[in-house]
Parts: C-alpha cells; structure tokens; sequence
C-alpha cells in the first residue's frame, strides 16, 4: 500500500508532516515534538528548518518558548492534507481493510473531520457508499470514536440510493456535495457527478 514513506526519504520529516496534519490546528514547540514523534531534538531541529524554509511551517514566538504551526496558505497545503489523511488513522484503516468493508466505492470524510474540528448540529464527517458490511464499519468507528474521545457523525448509503438522492438534488446530499472534503476512496469527479434525468 502507498504511503508517505514511499515519497519522502527522512522518517522524521514523515512524522513531522503527520503529527501537524493530523493536529492541524496545533501549536508545538520543540521538544513536545521530539516527544510525541519518539525521535532525537536535533534531527527535530534540522527537519523543522527545512519545513519553514519551504514554508509549510510558520513559528511564533510565545514567553520563552518558540512554537510551530501549519501555515495553511502554503501552496501545495491540501495535496499534502490529503495525502496524510489517506495514509495515516482511519483513512490508512479503511483502506487497508477495504475487501472486509463489503463493495465500497466511495469514503469521504469532511473538511472538519480532517482538520480535527467538531461538527455542527448532525453534519456528517463520514460518508461511505457502497455495499457496505455494516458490522465491520461499526468496528472501525468504534475505534476512532475512542481515540478521538466523542461521536464520529458517519453515513452509510448504497450506490443506488446516494445516486437517486442526488438526481433528486436531496438537501442532505447537497450539503454534503457543497462542502470542503476529502476523498479516501474513490473519484471525486465521480462522486459529485449527477446524472440528468431523462438522459
């Protein structure tokens, strides 16, 4: 399976990357990398260097303390969120046990979901379509839902009725094609494209 590790040579770098894109809105200072990611301060160092020449990184001084954070205006900021949301947690999961999943054709999770915020009243942060093995889903939701300490706002359609929603333009649905999103599985042309009726 692809990930990360396969484009990027420096392992620190590599968990660099996946601790602030999975913290997106998180702040760090030095050694609170160092412990989170288990490697050496000055590998940490060099490694934070290289990121805030290339501008992925911004750091602010804060007290005594120099922190470091996401700077999300950098250019190739949503291929590098994308990348890191495919190939890390429940998104590395889902598609590492895709087979066990049933007939899936589409994952998607929602802009907030990745960048680790919560959602507003029933907005879905997860939405699977296919012909999905119920129980197994559940499981792997289960899981994330405890390591994220709250409910995962998650949807569950066949193809049929996902693509009959959106030839219909069903509110629910539209909001969901409307908003910012991630795609885990599947073409996103093809997810969003609805078929005129009569065609």
């Amino acid at each position: 399976m692809a990930n990360l590790k396969d484009l990027i040579v420096s392992r620190v770098r590599v968990k660099m990357l996946e601790l602030f894109f999975t913290n997106s809105e998180e702040m760090y200072y030095v050694r609170e990398i160092t412990r989170n990611i288990k490697e050496e301060i000055n590998a940490v160092r060099r490694e934070l260097d290289r990121l805030l020449g290339a501008g992925l990184l911004k750091s602010e001084q804060r007290g005594n303390r120099l922190y470091y954070f996401l700077n999300k205006k950098y250019l190739y900021f949503q291929e590098f969120e994308q990348i890191i949301v495919k190939s890390t947690g429940l998104g590395k999961k889902i598609r590492r046990l895709r087979r066990k999943l049933g007939q899936v054709e589409f994952v998607m999770f929602s802009g907030k979901y990745v960048r680790g915020l919560a959602p507003t009243n029933d907005e879905v942060e997860v939405l699977v379509i296919g012909d999905v093995v119920i129980s197994e889903l559940q499981a792997l939701m289960k899981d994330e839902e405890k390591r994220l300490g709250r409910e995962v706002n998650y949807a569950v359609f066949d193809a049929q009725e996902f693509n009959f929603r959106k030839t219909r333009r069903d509110p629910f649905i539209m909001e969901i094609l409307y908003s910012t999103r991630v795609m885990v599985l599947g073409n996103e042309d093809e997810f969003a494209h609805r078929q005129v009726q009569g065609l």
